[in-house]
């Protein structure tokens, strides 16, 4: 507020000054009043907060997820429960978050496949991403990895086309799920490749990289985090990224792109999301704490070392990121007449 000017009129220009600062206070407590949830947000949270996690314990979502939690817990002064439910490709744990009170207490992490492509996969989804969740933030993003199992012998990408013609379909690869990105990934490639094998959904990422080390599957498309263990162990190989570039925590990758297949892109993704109808305060206070989470070095070191790359931003850009994605791949799910119901 500017100083009174001096002359002649300060006290009446000072008297109306107060008066008007009188009649401010009820008219902001009015307005605050007002505002859905408001209240709420100056005693959120009242309780531990439970945050419901789209894939199982130990894959790359629930990395970033025990991440977030613990700093969170620190940053509101309430325990964090981590609840992982992996069923359904994502689309169980997805449910729950959207049927869960939207008070700000159920956070739930989810990824492109329940968020995008199941709507155009089930009859009878449970839940309507756009209408019944509210995006907070994009957690973290990466390519998927293609990886293969160490006995076979094959180094580069055309190497594994090659092999997998010459079998004829006898082939298997995992995924983490039906019509997951690792699924519909593998199928895209298959497409263009011209190559045929067989599917062989897996629960998680973990389970699925595992059955590549055991020679159970032969290949897959997988989140770096799973997949660590088994190339440091020299069970897989990693001989591309699906990402447009080469990919800074594996630079001597090669993309799928450049390795013959030029515009080949498939990022993973992942996003913090609450229930619709969460007020808007509390939304505002978790993208806060959480962007400034994702900004700090330790998170983004751990976070980095599980192969991911932290992300951040506002919630109409992860809203965004949910309708491209699904105008992206609802095509390629109506031309293979890939149905989960």
């Amino acid at each position: 507020m500017s100083a009174p000017e001096s002359g002649s009129g300060t006290g009446s220009r000072a008297s109306a000054s107060r008066g008007a600062r009188v009649l401010t206070v009820p008219a902001a407590l009015l307005l605050l009043c007002a505002l859905p949830g408001a209240a709420g947000a100056q005693d959120w949270p009242s309780r531990p907060l439970r945050f419901l996690v789209a894939a199982g314990p130990g894959s790359s979502l629930d990395v970033v997820a025990r991440v977030i939690g613990e700093r969170l817990r620190d940053a509101f002064g309430q325990p964090v429960v981590i609840d992982n439910r992996p069923a359904g490709g994502g689309t169980v744990a997805t449910a729950a978050g959207a049927q869960s009170a939207p008070d700000g207490h159920t956070l739930l992490i989810s990824f492109n496949g329940p968020l995008s492509l199941a709507p155009f996969l089930y009859a009878r989804l449970p839940y309507d991403p756009a209408r019944d969740l509210a995006p907070v933030v994009v957690a973290s993003t990466s390519p998927n990895l293609l990886a293969v199992h160490a006995d076979l012998p094959v180094r580069t990408v055309a190497e594994w086309v090659a092999h997998a013609r010459a079998g004829a379909g006898r082939l298997t690869y995992a995924s983490v799920g039906n019509a997951s990105s690792s699924h519909l990934t593998m199928e895209l490639f298959r497409s263009v490749a011209g190559f045929d094998a067989v599917h062989s959904p897996y629960n998680g990422a973990p389970p699925a990289a595992a059955s590549v080390a055991r020679n159970e599957t032969q290949a897959v498309f997988s989140a770096p985090t799973a997949l660590a263990p088994h190339l440091q162990a020299g069970r897989v190989r990693a001989i591309a990224v699906t990402s447009a570039a080469r990919y800074p925590l594996f630079p001597d990758l090669p993309t799928l792109a450049e390795s013959g297949y030029p515009g080949f892109e498939a990022m993973l993704w992942n996003g913090i999301l609450v229930a619709s109808g969460t007020p808007g305060p509390l939304i505002g206070r978790l993208n806060g704490a959480i962007n400034a989470i994702l900004a700090h070095p330790d998170a983004r070191s751990r976070i980095a070392g599980a192969g991911l790359d932290p992300a951040g931003g506002r919630p109409e850009a992860f809203a965004a990121l949910i309708r491209s994605e699904a105008a992206r791949w609802a095509p390629l799910i109506r031309k293979l007449s890939i149905r989960l119901d």
